[in-house]
């Protein structure tokens, strides 16, 4: 763990090594989040986790990166901002491909390894967008949970949220999010 703050710090300090030092003490990680993410997507979904991993590596320390991390926690949940990003982009491309496609309603569900069929990812994510101008810190606690796979209390954990706290802010970004889809 410690290693890891180590090189994302040189990292932010424009140490281009550290680029390629830090891929191998994280790899395993991410691949973890993103086979976890992608075990939720349709089953046609033609993104891999290994290619889910790659991209959103090469957004977080690319040449135009250029974003410093103050926290392990913080780079984690940029990284699952990145695959959110990634598979959103992923979503959309196949709607623009079907004649017709559309939104539909749909509801967050309990279980986050459900399924999610591309018009549902898209509804989550601009519902996700609205409640992140009314509350960041929960968006980004559905982010953790949803889309990079993360358990309850491991998001509470990258948040810095008791365990009792992160309940709340969950069932708070449950309800919003399930009436805003509803809406729709």
């Amino acid at each position: 763990m410690a290693k890891i703050t180590q090189v994302l710090d040189a990292a932010a300090a424009g140490d281009p090594k550290a680029a390629v030092d830090l891929l191998p003490l994280i790899y395993e990680e991410l691949r973890k989040l993103a086979a976890a993410r992608m075990a939720a997507e349709a089953p046609d979904h033609t993104l891999q986790p290994t290619a889910l991993v790659h991209e959103a590596y090469l957004r977080l320390v690319g040449k135009d990166a250029g974003q410093p991390w103050n926290s392990r926690g913080h780079f984690f949940a940029a990284a699952a901002e990145a695959m959110r990003r990634i598979l959103v982009e992923s979503a959309r491309r196949k709607l623009t491909d079907r004649a017709g496609g559309r939104l539909e309603r749909v509801a967050l569900p309990d279980s986050l390894a459900a399924s999610t069929p591309p018009e549902e990812l898209l509804a989550l994510d601009e519902a996700l967008i609205e409640f992140e101008r009314h509350d960041p810190d929960a968006a980004r606690l559905v982010k953790l949970r949803y889309f990079a796979g993360l358990s309850h209390q491991e998001a509470a954990a990258a948040l810095g949220l008791s365990r009792r706290a992160a309940d709340r802010v969950w069932a708070l970004a449950r309800a919003w999010l399930y009436r805003h889809i509803s809406k729709n």
